[in-house]
């Protein structure tokens, strides 16, 4: 028992990466004939992926300054993603690996079934006009829905750590590498520091084999800005009040509240007064119970 009440060991990195360039980002064609799920990575995505690998574990190791870490893979069923992971695969050995977790709800947002090249631009039209966030393909999805597969895969990665499912050393850093998509990359970010629709339609998609380092600060909290740069964060859309957010975070204790966040409150509450006065504070108390709140 005594075990199970101490505290579980968090991640130290979260480290997101899209797959290599696969064939489809070459020719807009193959999702004509071949199901997304299975669309290949070129020779140039497989030397992408080996090459990130070699970058990711300078990332992890201090380049080559500690040893003391590990990782663990989550990984997007397509064979796009399955390919990465097995070329970034190659700048690890066994012992420094603790698992690979293969999980559908990383996979792409699905457009479709084989896809009509023309009827798709007809629909990205369609889309721009709708929406990007809520426009649902026929026979797919809309990003709403995606943004709900990774909550559910958020859920499970908190439950896995909160259970300690993941047989850890807590000697060693821990790091968690998720191969998967450009899209699912971004709505992973939006929802893990709550971004909102509007902020989530500014950001830029990850290159091919491109990777965000989310880093646990010294104070408990997780930022985009203990291992990028300010210049880096705008180019990938972040305004700057998201990128002052991060900067807070770095230093920041677990649990605490950014007040200065707009999009926590101000963004939705903009005609409030900021005066704590309330020039209605005789007024009697409503009488229905039911309107007051617990």
């Amino acid at each position: 028992m005594q075990a199970h009440n101490n505290p579980p060991i968090l991640p130290k990195r979260i480290i997101l990466l899209r797959h290599g360039e696969s064939q489809g980002n070459l020719d807009a064609k193959t999702y004509t004939t071949i199901p997304d799920n299975k669309i290949p990575l070129t020779e140039k995505g497989l030397a992408q992926a080996w090459s990130a690998g070699v970058q990711i574990r300078d990332v992890i190791s201090c380049n080559n300054t500690t040893s003391n870490w590990k990782v663990y893979f989550y990984v997007s069923p397509y064979q796009r993603a399955l390919s990465t992971l097995r070329e970034i695969g190659l700048s690890f050995s066994r012992k420094e690996i603790i698992c690979v977790d293969e999980d559908c709800r990383l996979r792409e947002q699905a457009f479709g079934n084989f896809q009509d090249e023309k009827k798709m631009k007809e629909l990205k039209i369609k889309k721009e006009e709708y929406g990007h966030f809520f426009y649902r393909f026929p026979d797919g999805e809309s990003i709403a829905d995606l943004s709900d597969r990774v909550s559910g895969f958020l859920e499970s990665l908190w439950r896995d750590i909160d259970m300690k499912r993941l047989h850890h050393d807590p000697s060693h850093d821990l790091n968690f590498i998720i191969v998967s998509h450009g899209l699912t990359a971004r709505v992973f970010l939006m929802k893990w520091f709550k971004w909102t629709v509007e902020q989530f339609e500014h950001l830029n998609n990850l290159g091919n084999c491109e990777f965000r380092v989310i880093e646990l600060g010294n104070g408990g909290e997780y930022s985009l800005a203990i291992h990028h740069t300010e210049e880096e964060m705008q180019e990938w859309g972040l305004d700057k009040d998201m990128i002052a957010d991060q900067k807070w975070r770095a230093n920041a204790h677990r649990g605490e509240w950014n007040g200065n966040c707009p999009w926590y409150l101000n963004a939705f509450f903009d005609h409030l007064d900021d005066s704590d006065d309330n020039e209605d504070s005789d007024d009697e108390a409503p009488s229905d119970s039911s309107s007051i709140c617990a």
